[in-house]
């Protein structure tokens, strides 16, 4: 495979930022294959619930398709917890920061915030404030986080519940991750 000649960036050429653009591309390309990986290793994360992240995460994806959300939602949905294994403390920012050149700004700030607003159901029986959603009381999106989580978060860790397979939501991974990467401030 060739390489840049730079050791510093400072000191890179056009062609080696040309070359290094499309080796970006090509391993862009296989980012929809890489998160359905990220999903399945959630099948082995921390446990405590009655099913698996990966579980909820099927669950949540499930129950967004039966209520005709948009299928940017679902695979929403399907995602909000994927940084669950590499940033517990601040997973909602990481599944954010992952769907963000490919949502819209309203799907990406449901996701980025869903954590404190998931506080809501048990913060207050760790001694924590379960109303800190409050802060953003008054936005746009606040009642859409809300209804996120009450519909597509809090209920989905039931072991009887049938969820739809990977497989079922893997085209709708691809086509949202082939979109052309859209960047917002």
């Amino acid at each position: 495979m060739k390489t840049v000649a730079f050791t510093r960036m400072a000191d890179g050429t056009r062609e080696d930022y040309q070359l290094l653009a499309r080796l970006e591309e090509e391993f862009a390309r296989d980012l929809p294959e890489r998160i359905l990986g990220a999903l399945e290793k959630l099948k082995d994360s921390f446990g405590g619930y009655q099913v698996s992240r990966y579980e909820h995460s099927l669950q949540s994806a499930t129950r967004a398709h039966q209520a005709g959300e948009s299928e940017e939602m679902v695979v929403a949905a399907l995602l909000h917890d994927i940084g669950d294994d590499l940033a517990p403390h601040s997973h909602s920012e990481l599944a954010a920061a992952v769907l963000r050149p490919y949502v819209s700004e309203k799907t990406f700030w449901i996701i980025k915030h869903h954590g404190i607003f998931q506080m809501f159901y048990y913060a207050h029986h760790l001694g924590g404030d379960r109303n800190a959603r409050e802060r953003f009381k008054g936005h746009r999106w606040y009642q859409d986080a809300v209804d996120f989580c009450e519909l597509y978060d809090q209920n989905c860790f039931d072991p009887d519940f049938q969820s739809l397979p990977l497989e079922f939501f893997a085209p709708m991974v691809r086509r949202i991750f082939s979109r052309a990467p859209g960047f917002t401030s």
